[in-house]
């Protein structure tokens, strides 16, 4: 298993591998991480940055542990076996307030400026790696409905479940390391992989 020695390299490599795609689309990254990577693809291809927000919805015993995922918008993926062994009411509660804080990172880290618009383009959608799959699911559901010539999820790290997953959302893939060597945990092919804040996060959009 190869490492990439932080975000910012790993963004640089997955540029490389979207070359074809040079001034024909537009980047959508996950934050917070997704962003640090997404700024370097959209730098070298010269295409515009922009967000998809989806928040996840954590098992109320395990939060760490998703259940679902939401985005701004109220739109829903739930791991039904998971969603039906839980108390109904908490998880309209739960949905309903993971939404509120996805509309609220939308607004802060666009500062006011329109969402990219995604109609008839290609739209390469990044994130440092993929687990599970249910965020990045969700964000192709939700762009899909905004009718882009295609969709292209990019990512450095992904196992293959979810990138079938993902190619019956009809999205293409590409991905940098083989999904086979997947480690269990998308920080597990990082050297360096700490937190990226609030701040970096904006910096990195009004300077894209």
């Amino acid at each position: 298993m190869s490492m990439f020695r932080d975000r910012t390299e790993a963004g640089k490599l997955l540029a490389r591998a979207l070359e074809a795609y040079r001034t024909s689309a537009v980047v959508l990254a996950l934050p917070r991480g997704g962003v640090v990577l997404g700024y370097e693809v959209a730098h070298a291809l010269g295409v515009p940055l922009d967000i998809v927000v989806s928040r996840k919805i954590g098992h109320p015993l395990h939060p760490e542990y998703a259940i679902g995922v939401v985005d701004e918008r109220g739109e829903r993926i739930l791991n039904e076996l998971e969603a039906a062994g839980v108390d109904q009411d908490w998880l309209a509660e739960e949905s309903k307030r993971q939404q509120e804080e996805a509309a609220r990172r939308v607004k802060l880290y666009r500062g006011g400026r329109p969402p990219a618009v995604l109609a008839g383009k290609v739209v390469i959608l990044v994130d440092d790696g993929i687990a599970t799959g249910l965020t990045m699911q969700l964000a192709v559901r939700s762009i899909r409905q905004q009718r882009p010539e295609k969709i292209v999820v990019a990512v450095p790290v992904a196992p293959s479940e979810s990138l079938q997953m993902l190619a019956q959302e009809g999205a293409e893939v590409v991905v940098l390391e083989p999904p086979e060597d997947f480690a269990g945990a998308v920080g597990a092919h990082y050297e360096r992989f700490e937190q990226v804040e609030d701040d970096e996060v904006i910096k990195l959009l009004q300077h894209s």
